[in-house]
């Protein structure tokens, strides 16, 4: 697997965190929710980052991306940036 499609939100807190992904379980819009808390740019593509290589995100993220389930992760993925809400898309 060389490339991988996710998309994400960024917020500063775990509980904030958990509640997103809580609302997602729920049935929640993650392109719409995204674009509401998102204090990343992607946020205004809905959290979409695209596809990207292996070791081209920070270690935490990647090894979501890269080794867990694809759909969205159920737990916080905590970064130097903040926390993170991952869907993962597709892996080619």
């Amino acid at each position: 697997m060389t490339t991988a499609t996710a998309r994400h939100i960024l917020v500063k807190s775990e509980d904030d965190c958990k509640n997103l992904i809580t609302q997602l379980q729920d049935g929640a819009d993650f392109s719409a929710l995204a674009a509401e808390h998102s204090q990343c740019p992607s946020g205004k593509q809905g959290g979409n980052l695209g596809s990207f290589h292996k070791g081209q995100m920070v270690p935490e993220f990647d090894k979501v991306v890269f080794e867990a389930p694809m759909g969205l992760y159920p737990e916080p993925v905590k970064t130097d940036f903040g926390y993170h809400v991952i869907d993962v898309v597709s892996r080619d």
